[in-house]
């Protein structure tokens, strides 16, 4: 990425930003994964309870690796071997998570963060549940408004995801949503968060660099 689109880019975080912290919730910048790490230790306590949505963002960033280092007690939701059953437990003891980790399938210059699921869990602990939610996310997450969301979510999120999860969908085949009605359809629950009540309730972690879908 050339130092011009760089800055273009850094611009436009900055601006989410401001209108994230309008909104009563926090927004960071940062430039490498250790000032990363740094933001996330500055935020969670070591001892902590740490719960996490389904992402490539955190594997990405090497977040997964880093709750996984026996300072916290994760819920790792991504041990082999793991049982339906298994999963239910931790999506639901991530409910009483003391932090949430997870990332967004894309976020407005207005400070707004849309998300679409399949089961629900993620965007349940997203909105409730957790003391604190940290949400790592790339450039390549911010979009202008709504509109520009939903869209991201149907020609990017929704096929690459779908493709990587090998369900038994449309949008697998044609690389765009078709509004299926298919028992495998990973479109289910849609949210839209505009404002947090609770203040130093969710943090937002923006990369100037492309993560996930």
């Amino acid at each position: 990425m050339s130092e011009s689109i760089k800055w273009v880019n850094e611009k436009k975080i900055e601006r989410t930003i401001k209108a994230l912290e309008d909104n009563n919730i926090k927004g960071y910048l940062v430039n490498t994964e250790e000032d990363l790490f740094k933001i996330i230790e500055s935020i969670v306590k070591k001892g902590e309870l740490i719960g996490c949505g389904g992402s490539m963002t955190l594997f990405e960033t090497n977040v997964i690796d880093f709750l996984r280092n026996g300072n916290y007690n994760f819920l790792d939701r991504y041990k082999s071997n793991l049982t339906k059953e298994d999963m239910k437990k931790i999506y639901r003891k991530s409910f009483y998570a003391d932090t949430y980790f997870t990332s967004t399938n894309a976020i407005t210059e207005n400070g707004e963060l849309y998300n679409v699921d399949g089961n629900g869990n993620r965007i349940a602990a997203m909105l409730y549940g957790p003391d604190k939610v940290i949400v790592i996310c790339g450039v390549n997450k911010i979009v202008k408004n709504v509109d520009e969301a939903i869209k991201r979510n149907r020609e990017i999120c929704a096929p690459a995801n779908a493709k990587r999860l090998d369900t038994k969908t449309p949008c697998k085949t044609t690389g765009h949503c078709m509004d299926c009605s298919s028992p495998d359809r990973i479109c289910c629950e849609y949210t839209l968060i505009r404002k947090q009540r609770t203040t130093n309730r969710m943090h937002v972690i923006f990369l100037n660099e492309n993560f996930g879908y």
